[in-house]
């Protein structure tokens, strides 16, 4: 293990992160909010220490970062990042936090989550409110993929980083044989949706400052905004409706829309497996609920409920008004959706739509292969057959997800909280969505320091996906 590589890249990352606290002191000083200082302490603290990690190990040469150091540096990125961003919320004047509850609202932040521990938003300074929404669209994609585009100028190759970062069961797909210019072609179109989103909110009638905070959240698929009500508070449907056609549009493949913006044709959308299962996924859960809604004669205005599927499926977490009074069917389906998830290749969380449809045609080919021992069932995504190999990850996966959310949600029933909070605030940390119900329905500040040190690492555990956090957690790992 090169940890002096890694000394060298954690280095960069935390230098790279203290040039971003430019945005939140350029906010501070246009509204002059008096919060100047936190951010200026934040960032000479984030770049002399990336500073002390870096030039001592500046010289040195690496022609590749091999397979666990790529592991290893993607969890530290996480790890260490969401610990220097609580930063900033513990020095607010307004906040003055506690470690854990700056801890787990940092980390809420890099994993898109959007839970809060933040009981009243519109009381806090412009600045710290642009901050939470920065954390989450440097998160969105990934501020892996972002030091993939900067890391090759610095001596420093990246092809593993990505494979460790990358989600998706199929994570040989690139946009270009070098890793950097895959990145940036990433980041182009990321940075293109952002821009468009804000500009639309902005003409929806959002202020500048709201559009530009939101289309952060909305983009990268987290789900923090600027006031309590969320979404909610503008009360209005044209806000409601853009804020749908980019939370749908963040939850596809990021690699589809380059495509689509190289070639010029939006045909390439209707021809990807994933994306149509996505658009049936959505469809039938609508049918569902509309059903209900007219069998049982609720008075629930329907585009309320478009609205809380969509954001639950893209697991954006975002509100547009008050749900955990509705009714137990309409909120179940709403935490269940979260499970699927949106595409691989997105920003968005839960087990992915890829690995739903995969799963769907493996018991299909099982069963098949049960009335038909000798028969020969290939399984293929998009025209490509599936290895034998890739099927038994992806049912490991699954198999690794329920667990986990098991077993975390009965260490959350263990420190006492009800079985509603238990098992909806970790199914929402661990798919990254953010809203719960029972004590966690508003806001997470209620529950115990164990509760919130238990969630934040579910949290990164599913941002994560699973194993890159697990495989650093076993003995093998640091044995070979």
């Amino acid at each position: 293990m090169n940890y002096l590589m890694i000394n060298k890249i954690i280095g960069i990352m935390l230098m790279m992160f203290a040039g971003t606290l430019m945005i939140p002191i350029v906010t501070s000083l246009s509204f002059s909010d008096g919060n100047l200082q936190t951010f200026i302490v934040s960032l000479l603290v984030f770049f002399f220490i990336g500073m002390l990690l870096y030039f001592p190990n500046s010289k040195i040469k690496s022609s590749d970062i091999k397979s666990k150091e790529g592991f290893l540096i993607v969890v530290l990125f996480w790890l260490i990042l969401s610990l220097f961003g609580s930063l900033p919320f513990i020095l607010d004047k307004d906040l003055s936090l506690s470690f854990v509850d700056a801890l787990f609202e940092s980390i809420s932040g890099w994993t898109t989550t959007g839970a809060t521990i933040i009981d009243d938003l519109e009381n806090l300074s412009p600045s710290i409110l642009i901050y939470r929404q920065m954390l989450q669209w440097l998160g969105g994609m990934g501020i892996v993929i972002l030091a993939l585009a900067i890391l090759p100028m610095l001596g420093v190759g990246g092809m593993q980083l990505y494979k460790a970062e990358s989600t998706g069961p199929i994570k040989d797909n690139k946009i270009s044989p070098r890793i950097a210019e895959t990145a940036k072609s990433l980041w182009r179109v990321y940075i293109g949706l952002t821009i468009a989103c804000a500009l639309l909110y902005f003409f929806a009638g959002m202020s500048i400052f709201d559009s530009v905070a939101h289309s952060f959240s909305t983009i990268a698929i987290g789900g923090f905004s600027t006031y309590n009500d969320s979404i909610g508070h503008f009360n209005s449907p044209i806000i409601e409706f853009v804020c749908i056609i980019f939370m749908l549009l963040a939850a596809l493949n990021f690699i589809l829309h380059f495509l689509a913006m190289k070639s010029g044709s939006i045909a390439i959308y209707f021809k990807d497996t994933e994306v149509r299962s996505f658009t049936f996924i959505i469809i039938i859960f609508l049918s569902l609920i509309y059903v209900f809604h007219l069998v049982n004669n609720s008075d629930i205005p329907l585009r309320h409920i478009i609205f809380q599927l969509i954001s639950f499926i893209t697991t954006s977490g975002f509100t547009s008004t008050s749900y955990e009074s509705w009714p137990s069917f309409i909120v179940f389906t709403l935490l269940l959706v979260s499970f699927f998830g949106a595409c691989a290749g997105s920003t968005g969380g839960g087990i992915k739509i890829i690995r739903i449809v995969l799963v769907l045609k493996l018991l299909k080919k099982g069963l098949l292969r049960t009335l038909h021992p000798t028969a020969q069932v290939p399984v293929k995504i998009n025209d490509q057959a599936i290895s034998d190999e890739v099927a038994s990850n992806i049912y490991d996966f699954i198999v690794f997800y329920i667990l986990s959310y098991m077993i975390l949600s009965f260490l959350l029933l263990i420190f006492g909280n009800d079985i509603a909070t238990s098992f909806s605030s970790v199914a929402s940390c661990l798919n990254n969505l953010g809203p719960a119900v029972g004590d966690a329905a508003n806001s997470y500040s209620s529950l115990s320091s164990s509760s919130k040190y238990v969630l934040s690492f579910t949290m990164i555990l599913g941002r994560l996906e699973i194993y890159t956090l697990l495989i650093i957690l076993t003995p093998y790992f640091w044995k070979y």
